[in-house]
């Protein structure tokens, strides 16, 4: 497990004290692939670089499998540090190595064995699918190969952990998605913990399976990635949700269809085994109310279904109270969607 514990990292700029990071108190489990997500200036690649101490806070622990690297001497880091991988997003790729070389360097400066540094290279080559790649130079590849060749550079050394700093900003979709598919069959067949610091929610979705949301150097909210999905608590958390996931109906929609029935706009959230039963034909049956569906959804988060459903529910207030009543005991949340005060 890695653990922040109370920590604190201040810059000086221009005579003033600048608070990058503010008291964080956040854990990572072993094996979990754990997303930091933020906007610009948020703290997230200040935080993922104290993990391997790039970065030194001005207060607090970093407590690693129960190691507190806050209190390692310079050579007792040095030899923690061999556990902890880095891939970064413009790659870092030296233009002078080859591939193989590329990926043979931490073995290299660690001074092992030229035949154990040709078997390792030989073995990650194959893993991330370059063998045909061998003797390239980086700017023969394309941007997801040289990724993958940062990757493979990073797990030379068979580490514990793998910190990711936007690590799929500078892709394409289709790439990213091949690029996240590795980093998601790295963490199950090796059991290595990946911690991703992103700006992009589809990310999040895409592979982590917890997630800790940061704004001013301050994490405001953390838990599973189907928590946080599917019932965020801050306003920043709810605006990355909506850029994945369609939070409200447009207000000029929610405008005219309120002009003749106030109130009427509901969302339905579906989670889990909720997602697999017919409860909208249910209640369509079992209750004298007119549904007009607006619009729906349906996305899988780490492995669990998320759908939601905004409808319009016409009819006798005691009959709609009880058709929500039915809804609730069939697992589906429901709030109501009114127009916002401006």
């Amino acid at each position: 497990m890695i653990q922040f514990k109370n920590i604190s990292k201040h810059y000086q700029l221009k005579g003033q004290t600048v608070k990058a990071l503010d008291d964080i108190n956040l854990e990572i489990p072993d094996g979990s692939i754990f997303g930091i997500i933020g906007y610009s200036g948020a703290g997230k690649s200040t935080l993922i670089r104290l993990i391997n101490l790039l970065e030194r806070p001005t207060q607090g622990q970093v407590i690693i499998r129960d190691q507190d690297f806050t209190a390692l001497s310079a050579s007792e880091l040095r030899k923690q540090r061999s556990n902890i991988g880095m891939i970064f997003q413009h790659f870092n790729l030296l233009e002078s190595k080859t591939v193989a070389e590329n990926i043979e360097m931490p073995l290299r400066l660690l001074g092992i064995d030229k035949a154990k540094r040709k078997a390792r290279v030989n073995e990650l080559l194959a893993f991330i699918d370059l063998t045909h790649k061998h003797n390239a130079y980086p700017d023969e590849l394309s941007g997801g190969q040289k990724q993958r060749v940062g990757i493979a550079r990073a797990l030379a050394n068979h580490p514990k952990i793998l910190l990711c700093d936007e690590a799929t900003s500078a892709l394409d979709p289709q790439t990213t998605k091949s690029v996240l598919d590795l980093l998601k069959k790295i963490n199950i067949e090796q059991n290595i913990t990946i911690v991703m610091v992103t700006h992009e929610m589809d990310v999040i979705e895409t592979i982590c399976d917890h997630v800790a949301v940061m704004e001013a150097g301050k994490v405001i909210e953390t838990g599973t990635t189907v928590d946080i999905f599917s019932k965020p608590q801050h306003p920043t958390t709810q605006n990355f949700i909506e850029t994945v996931l369609q939070q409200q109906l447009p207000q000029n929609i929610l405008e005219k269809l309120e002009v003749q029935h106030q109130h009427s706009i509901y969302r339905l959230q579906f989670l889990g085994q909720s997602t697999q039963e017919p409860v909208i034909q249910q209640l369509i049956k079992q209750f004298d109310l007119s549904l007009n569906i607006l619009f729906a959804n349906m996305t899988e988060i780490d492995g669990t279904v998320i759908g939601q459903m905004f409808v319009q529910l016409l009819g006798e207030q005691d009959t709609i109270q009880n058709a929500i009543d039915f809804l609730q005991s069939h697992g589906v949340r429901v709030n109501q969607s009114g127009v916002q005060n401006k």
